[in-house]
């Protein structure tokens, strides 16, 4: 996949968390810039696009913004990697970062994360009781991880604004996903104590996401990828 006008790219998932082991996949997400002329033509430049070998995923800036405004913890990780983590950095990605607090709203992203967290439970409640095979086994210990991390890291985002990719203790989350795997029930407490927290710790968030500076800094990335028609 040929992808041009990328403005930030980086590593992402479980390689970025420190849960990655031997053969784990290395994600990477991004997003680029459609020329501006083709915004306006008959038909709209694609806003994704997704590969694998190797796994990336690339939103169009304004389709990044919408989804990191609306909370969604996949895109938000874009903008709080480690500097170490990011393989394509420019000066309108870096301008993003600057700005990624601006996309924070309590209500959104608790909502987002606690709803990606609930996605995952209702996924290991649909795993069959009794013993499971291998490849079973270890997708159930992958979700029981993502909740896991999304609670963990979506109520630190809620109550300090902050955003820490990388967990404090890898091995633990590994040891959660095993007993998950082995009891699938086990996660539902974990996920009834961060409902419980979210509810009752006030968010140093704002009530509603600034939409001032995304827009500002779209218009720019508009300007920069214009065109002027030839002569």
């Amino acid at each position: 996949m040929s992808v041009t006008n990328v403005l930030l790219s980086g590593i992402v998932g479980s390689t970025a968390y420190g849960l990655a082991r031997a053969g784990s996949d290395v994600d990477r997400l991004g997003l680029f810039a459609a020329p501006t002329e083709d915004l306006h033509g008959l038909h709209r430049p694609a806003e994704s696009h997704v590969s694998t070998a190797p796994d990336r995923t690339l939103h169009e800036a304004a389709k990044w913004c919408r989804l990191a405004l609306g909370g969604n913890p996949t895109v938000m990780e874009l903008v709080w990697l480690p500097d170490a983590l990011y393989e394509v950095r420019t000066p309108l990605g870096d301008e993003l970062i600057g700005i990624r607090a601006s996309f924070l709203s309590a209500g959104r992203v608790r909502d987002a994360y606690l709803g990606y967290a609930t996605q995952q439970f209702r996924k290991l409640l649909s795993r069959s009781a009794g013993p499971l095979p291998p490849e079973t086994r270890g997708r159930t210990a992958k979700h029981a991880r993502h909740l896991r991390r999304l609670c963990e890291q979506g109520f630190e985002l809620y109550r300090t604004g902050e955003l820490t990719i990388r967990v404090d203790d890898p091995d633990a989350y590994h040891r959660f996903g095993e007993q998950v795997a082995a009891d699938s029930g086990a996660a539902e407490p974990l996920l009834r104590r961060f409902e419980t927290a979210f509810a009752e710790t006030r968010s140093a968030l704002p009530d509603v996401p600034d939409e001032a500076p995304a827009e500002a800094w779209l218009r720019r990335v508009r300007r920069t990828f214009y065109a002027a028609p030839r002569a």
